[in-house]
């Protein structure tokens, strides 16, 4: 459901400022938000439920992050109405400052051992703050970019603050891997302190975005929805259901693989926990340029082949990710991080961008899209903690049996989903821009 207008065909003049400064502060609320995943997996077992046994706090540790999940969808829809209906920008800049507030607050709760059973609940509280926050920001950092771009480019442009993720992946695993040298609780406590910086300097830049030509030409012209999300959920259950299948199995790949299997690593060879960290923050640095590449490759060739791929490649390697794991070998262990994070996960990333959002027309395109993709953050959210469950039930092969499932459901979401940029709309669009000056 893509569309181009005369004016949006090759793109408004911030086009480039726009994208990079929603990577920006996508990457952000990632180091944000991933800094919970990483500590949930390191530390905080032992530093908000020290008196459980080890694998019942790794499940409640789990169950905290999985809480920020459930308010996603929450943050989606209020960010997503919002943005349909007073504009993007709006919700990238109040997003961004709330996401900030709560992760600093959360480098200074203080601990089981300090406060006992207040300390989880403050915790909790901080975490479902951070779900809301980064629900609302997705839909609107890459409805922002995909809106500003030439409508030949929409795959490329609108995979840069998707490429963001990896980038704040990236930067939260290097700082804690390099925390790791410091004393007692600011191992954790400094990647949480560290991001009231980068907050900061990611609301200066997205300050000065203008807002989507596209938004502006829709509010201007009437064609806005007084209740763009009522609309949406009505209209297009379709499209919210195909873009809940697309995400899911991209949210299990990534929290399976950096989240649960971090722990379960840690747990079985503390050992080799540097070296996973590591692994992750490598893995990231290459995703950057896999999300690129998948983005302008869509352009070429279609969104639909990359993703078929993608979620194929995922049902192949649920089985060998732990296989490789379970050698202990230093170098396999990296490269199920480098192959799962950096190759599979990115190149699914790196086709949401516009395959999601092309699911819906201007009108509902953030309710939409944000919509369905943070329904089914909120599941994938829960992989870590289901697959703590489901190896204390059944061994490693549950861990993989539940990759696996994650897998074959975007499979299928993918098959069922149409060709938004088939060569037809490429050839036609190309035609129209060769006639149409700049």
């Amino acid at each position: 459901m893509s569309t181009s207008t005369p004016n949006s065909l090759h793109g408004s003049p911030d086009r480039k400022k726009t994208a990079i400064a929603a990577a920006f502060g996508t990457s952000v609320e990632n180091y944000d938000f991933i800094s919970y995943g990483t500590a949930s997996a390191l530390y905080f077992n032992a530093v908000f439920f020290q008196q459980t046994d080890p694998f019942i706090g790794t499940l409640l540790s789990f169950a905290t992050l999985a809480v920020g999940f459930l308010m996603r969808p929450l943050g989606g829809a209020l960010g997503g109405y919002l943005g349909d209906r007073y504009g993007r920008k709006p919700v990238l800049v109040t997003a961004m400052i709330v996401m900030g507030l709560a992760t600093f607050a959360i480098g200074l709760l203080p601990t089981f051992a300090q406060v006992g059973v207040l300390a989880p609940l403050l915790l909790v509280a901080l975490r479902l703050i951070q779900g809301l926050a980064f629900g609302a920001e997705w839909g609107g950092a890459v409805t922002m970019a995909y809106e500003h771009a030439p409508a030949n480019r929409r795959g490329m442009y609108a995979a840069i603050p998707q490429a963001g993720n990896p980038v704040g992946i990236a930067l939260a695993s290097a700082v804690f891997a390099a925390s790791t040298q410091l004393e007692g609780d600011w191992r954790w406590r400094v990647p949480f302190l560290l991001s009231a910086v980068l907050v900061i300097a990611a609301l200066i830049v997205r300050s000065k975005l203008s807002e989507s030509p596209e938004f502006q030409e829709a509010l201007e012209s009437g064609k806005t929805e007084k209740n763009p999300l009522a609309k949406a959920v009505t209209r297009d259950k379709g499209a919210i259901t195909r873009v809940i299948a697309l995400r899911v199995v991209e949210s299990f790949a990534y929290y399976s693989t950096a989240t649960y299997l971090l722990s379960y690593i840690s747990d079985r060879n503390p050992d080799q926990r540097g070296a996973a960290l590591n692994a992750i923050t490598a893995a990231s640095i290459l995703a950057v340029f896999v999300t690129f590449a998948a983005g302008a490759l869509t352009d070429r060739i279609g969104r639909r082949p990359i993703y078929i791929v993608g979620c194929s490649a995922a049902v192949l390697f649920a089985f060998p990710m732990y296989l490789l794991t379970n050698t202990g070998n230093t170098f396999l262990i990296a490269f199920v991080f480098v192959f799962g994070i950096g190759i599979i996960h990115a190149s699914l990333t790196g086709t949401q961008g516009s395959l999601l959002t092309e699911q819906f027309k201007t009108s509902t395109r953030t309710s939409g899209a944000s919509l369905g993709y943070q329904l089914a953050a909120s599941i994938g959210g829960f992989a870590p903690l289901l697959a703590a469950a489901a190896v204390g039930w059944l061994g490693w092969p549950g861990a993989s049996l539940l990759y696996l499932a994650a897998a074959l459901i975007g499979l299928a979401g993918i098959l069922a989903t149409p060709e938004t940029w088939g060569k037809a709309e490429r050839e036609r669009v190309n035609a129209e821009m060769a006639k149409t000056p700049a």
